[in-house]
């Protein structure tokens, strides 16, 4: 399903123009293309608000005017500032007040659609000042598969409503993210406050969540508030919310319906001012069935679910995630690490039980096993050696090709599969990881890759990867 998303790209330079419009069509946005000198003719004839506008600043001219007749038309409208390196500062002050975030080319497709949501959220609410630091937009939902783009669009409609929402998925797939992001989009100013219902033992998850007064029990030396007060005006996230005992969930269920509670201790009443999102990877209707859960408080969490794909299910974005995953060690670790195409390909074929938490934490033990090394096959662990296709067999001409193993898509999702996103996200990975093994230039790269120059040259803008050229001097290609 198509987004409407409206973006208004202002951009000079035509050929970015032309792949900035691409990119963004590809990515399910709506782009507007126009050049600052045309960009009032363009306004004049708008009905509706753009979400936000990309403004980019490789021929700055008018760009002056555009803003101005931006701002006179959509005072609150958001940003996205794209600047060349070594430029910074020329055009920033221009938008002061409106300026979303910025963005330096050359940069990654991860990057723009990181940027893109970050443009939207900040267009329908107030920045939130030192908070916007806390969390990165749409962090860990990173992928353009059908199920985690529904994901994501159901985030936007439910996050600015009061209604209860329910998560649901399998253990690793990210459901305290997307609960964060809930939070985040919301136009709620208090704090997310997380409890996992699970963890703590069923005596002491009354005082958890309600907190109690002194002396109420034995060890309650001082008044102590509890997660609801500390979530007001905020989010109150239950995760493992199947793993409540049942005299707890009909606690749970009277402030549910009264949104008041009393601290252990207490006969005061306190309004509960907190939104509730809660989670579980287990099934609720059984656990229903077997008389572990109640059916009345399901259905007063249950009023606006939203399930996460396992990682089995959005093999197409494994390429995107581990690319992300990458990025940030080498943020906050200083370290890297790199995957031949064959060691992506292992890793498409694994089913992944442990869906994203676990590809995390493989990507974080190899960084540690080959500091900015390469990782083959060889180097993984045993359980990713799974036999091979026979159509990775070699050809009677003697000649190589890439294996297409069927069971690196595993099993079509129930809502369907985009064979052309799964496809581009593939053939940007071996790109990627052929100009890398090439040094960054594309002579060489093309040569392994068996493409002419000048078509791996378009595909490099396409995707938007730097070239590093070293030692050869070849003629730099405009970069998206």
């Amino acid at each position: 399903m198509r987004t409407t998303t409206t973006v208004l790209l202002i951009e000079q330079d035509v050929e970015r123009r032309k792949d900035l419009t691409t990119i963004l069509d590809f990515m399910n946005w709506k782009p507007l293309p126009v050049t600052a000198r045309d960009c009032g003719a363009v306004l004049a004839d708008l009905e509706n608000r753009p979400s936000f506008v990309m403004l980019g600043d490789s021929r700055p001219g008018d760009i002056l005017d555009a803003v101005n007749q931006i701002r006179a038309r959509f005072p609150d409208i958001p940003v996205l500032l794209l600047q060349e390196r070594g430029r910074e500062g020329k055009i920033g002050d221009l938008v002061e007040g409106n300026h979303a975030s910025t963005l330096k080319y050359p940069f990654r497709q991860s990057d723009l659609t990181e940027a893109l949501y970050r443009a939207k959220s900040s267009g329908k609410r107030a920045p939130r000042g030192k908070q916007e630091n806390t969390l990165e937009l749409f962090r860990s939902l990173v992928g353009n598969s059908v199920g985690i783009r529904k994901v994501r669009q159901l985030i936007l409609q439910v996050a600015d409503s009061s209604a209860n929402v329910l998560i649901l998925g399998e253990s690793g797939t990210g459901k305290e993210v997307v609960a964060r992001n809930l939070h985040y989009h919301s136009a709620r100013r208090g704090p997310f406050v997380p409890v996992n219902c699970g963890a703590i033992p069923a005596d002491l998850l009354e005082s958890e969540l309600f907190g109690h007064e002194k002396g109420a029990f034995t060890g309650a030396i001082s008044t102590r508030q509890g997660r609801f007060e500390m979530a007001d005006g905020g989010t109150l996230f239950l995760d493992e919310i199947g793993d409540m005992s049942l005299p707890m969930q009909v606690k749970l269920l009277r402030v549910l319906q009264e949104r008041t509670f009393e601290r252990v201790g207490s006969n005061k009443s306190i309004t509960a001012n907190a939104r509730i999102v809660a989670a579980t990877h287990r099934s609720l209707e059984d656990l229903i069935k077997e008389g572990k859960f109640r059916e009345d408080l399901y259905y007063r969490l249950n009023v606006f679910p939203i399930e996460m794909p396992p990682l089995r299910e959005r093999v197409e974005d494994i390429p995107m995630l581990i690319d992300e995953l990458i990025t940030r060690i080498e943020h906050e670790k200083h370290s890297s690490v790199r995957f031949s195409p064959d060691a992506i390909n292992a890793l498409s074929r694994y089913p992944w039980p442990g869906n994203v938490r676990e590809l995390s934490n493989l990507i974080e033990r190899l960084a540690i096993m080959f500091p900015c090394g390469v990782v083959d096959v060889a180097d993984l662990p045993p359980k990713f050696h799974l036999p091979s296709s026979p159509s990775s067999a070699p050809a009677d001409n003697g000649a190589l090709t890439p294996a297409v193993d069927n069971s690196a898509v595993h099993r079509l999702p129930f809502e369907g599969f985009d064979l052309k996103q799964y496809l581009n996200n593939l053939e940007y990975a071996l790109i990627k990881q052929a100009m890398e093994e090439s040094g960054g230039v594309v002579a060489h790269a093309a040569k392994r890759l068996n493409l002419r120059r000048t078509t791996l040259v378009e595909k490099l803008r396409k995707y938007g990867l730097q070239r590093r050229d070293r030692g050869v001097e070849e003629e730099r290609a405009p970069s998206v």
